[in-house]
């Protein structure tokens, strides 16, 4: 299993499911020595166990990305056991716990800042330190379309995402001289939950100019690109992997012209 990332030292954060998952068995695919991070203790050993038995290389770290403690154990781990880290992928987070903004309070508040954002601000803090002194690396902060438009319920969240792409940018300027790139993915709407029921993925799906829903598989192509060479002048920019949705004004079911109603293909 060798390919664009041989012998690359890549840590993903929230790697136990989902996306992070998805991301690091495709960088294992390519070559690179992960280590899955994830405050889900069961979920990440089994996620690295599955890497492994699919004859990549992968360690497992258990911790919260959200507290300078544990983040400096992960890194500490990475060095001790794969040596300097080459890649990081922000991608913890939390998005559970919809609230009106007139229900949120503090504790609300405090959580989805610490674990979206100031995850992102710790763990690159560290792995910026190791990469500068030998010799650069990549950065990728997982965003979502909530940092530039808005999501009912989530102005936490909303808040958040929208300093991990300001954060990106100062990263990307400031990082730069010591050859390391920080860039951002932009998931959109990306089904990780096995039980969200058919008739909500169908409600989800029609909004997609692309006609689908995206899966966690589909962030992998993009963050491979902005770790690999291939993307070697690429930096403080962000990637949108959402099928589309962030491009349209209004949704497909109240446009003027919908999909619905566009030329058929044996028409044109």
């Amino acid at each position: 299993m060798a390919g664009r990332l041989d012998g690359k030292v890549a840590v993903i954060t929230g790697a136990g499911r989902g996306i992070g998952l998805a991301i690091a068995r495709r960088f294992a695919a390519e070559g690179a020595r992960v280590v899955l991070a994830d405050v889900h203790r069961d979920n990440v050993e089994a996620a690295a166990r599955s890497i492994v038995d699919a004859g990549g290389s992968a360690i497992a770290v258990h911790g919260d990305a959200g507290l300078a403690e544990d983040v400096d154990a992960l890194f500490e781990r990475t060095s001790r056991d794969l040596g300097p880290v080459d890649i990081l992928v922000n991608n913890a987070a939390i998005t559970t716990d919809q609230r009106h903004f007139f229900d949120g309070d503090e504790d609300w508040w405090d959580l989805f800042l610490r674990v979206n954002l100031k995850s992102q601000y710790l763990c690159t803090d560290r792995a910026a330190r190791i990469m500068a002194r030998h010799g650069g690396g990549s950065i990728v902060n997982v965003s979502s379309g909530g940092a530039t438009r808005a999501h009912r319920g989530m102005a936490a969240y909303d808040a958040a995402k929208g300093g991990t792409e300001a954060l990106t940018r100062t990263t990307a300027l400031e990082l730069a001289p010591y050859g390391i790139r920080v860039n951002t993915l932009v998931p959109g709407l990306i089904a990780t939950n096995p039980d969200e029921p058919e008739w909500s993925l169908d409600r989800r799906d029609a909004t997609v100019p692309l006609g689908r829903g995206g899966t966690a598989e589909d962030l992998t192509g993009p963050a491979l690109f902005l770790v690999s060479d291939d993307a070697a002048y690429v930096t403080g920019a962000k990637i949108l992997v959402d099928g589309g949705v962030l491009a349209q004004q209004r949704s497909p079911q109240v446009d003027t012209l919908r999909p619905e109603e566009y030329p058929p293909v044996d028409s044109i």
